[in-house]
């Protein structure tokens, strides 16, 4: 009976087969160089790669074209002009200065800066000049003010992964690629996460860093792409092997409850210099309206 059965059974596949043109299933062959080999690595090899990087750049002098997507409900800031070139200075332990000018006329979009404490945004277009704590946690009802500088320094100088922290692993597949997680938690009186660290494993580089608040919140989603290498220090241009550092040319940073995206795509780019204190310094223009964000003031104004 099995072998009658096993027949039959052959019999009716090979009918189909025939009946639906002659075959099953269509072999292609994919060009040898569009073949990606998924690299093999260890929890502990991919945080020893992450802090590399996270140890490894203190500082950012980059050129940039800065594209920004937001809400429904966004208005003011780069509104007027989607596209502007950007000018991004970032040092440890937490200062950045940004400007943003329209494309060809050259025109100043925003000016932004921020420290340990505090951060400062001047919109010449709408004359106004926005400040706030940077440790301030509420989001703003309009999202012209949740715009913050210190949003761009954390997707570019990373925090590191310290070794009393718990670190899970694990692989993550898709029909577009394969990548390594690194899952690092936050304790205290309830484990939450508190930072996903994808590595695409075509190439072992970070693809993609989450950050998440208290309850599960995602805060940012950065995507990170087009690595090169880049020399650490243009101060030293015979720079040995150890110096070459590699550097994403594409970066994606996603706030979901800011309501905006951000896309950078850098143009020129300096590793570790040493920039003076006063470039990070942004003072209210004279006759701009100071605005202080987060204050019940400023949230009542129309």
């Amino acid at each position: 009976m099995r072998r009658a059965l096993a027949c039959v059974v052959g019999v009716t596949v090979a009918a189909f087969s025939y009946s639906c043109g002659g075959a099953v299933s269509k072999k292609q062959s994919v060009p040898a160089k569009q073949i990606v080999v998924a690299k093999d690595a260890t929890r502990e090899e991919l945080i020893e790669k992450y802090n590399l990087i996270a140890k490894g750049v203190n500082s950012v002098n980059a050129t940039v074209e800065l594209t920004s997507t937001t809400g429904s409900r966004y208005s003011g800031v780069i509104e007027e002009y989607h596209e502007v070139k950007a000018f991004l200075l970032a040092q440890r332990p937490a200062y950045i200065r940004i400007i943003g000018q329209a494309p060809v006329i050259g025109k100043t979009v925003f000016d932004m800066a921020s420290d340990a404490e505090s951060f400062q945004v001047s919109i010449p277009s709408k004359n106004k000049f926005l400040v706030g704590a940077v440790a301030m946690e509420r989001t703003s009802s309009k999202p012209i003010e949740n715009l913050r500088p210190q949003h761009l320094l954390d997707a570019l100088l990373w925090t590191e992964i310290r070794k009393e922290e718990a670190v899970l692993f694990e692989e993550f597949n898709d029909e577009r690629a394969r990548y390594y997680v690194l899952t690092v938690l936050r304790g205290g009186y309830r484990t939450e996460v508190l930072r996903k660290v994808w590595f695409d494993r075509a190439d072992l580089q970070v693809a993609r860093l989450e950050e998440f608040g208290p309850k599960g919140i995602l805060l940012s989603d950065v995507h990170y792409s087009d690595w090169e290498p880049v020399i650490s220090n243009q101060q030293q241009p015979s720079a040995t092997p150890s110096e070459i550092m590699f550097f994403p040319r594409a970066i994606r940073i996603e706030r979901p409850h800011d309501d905006y995206r951000l896309d950078l795509q850098v143009t020129k780019l300096q590793l570790n210099e040493v920039i003076p204190a006063d470039r990070f310094k942004l003072g209210q223009p004279a006759g701009s309206e100071l605005v202080r964000v987060g204050e019940d003031a400023a949230e009542k104004r129309p």
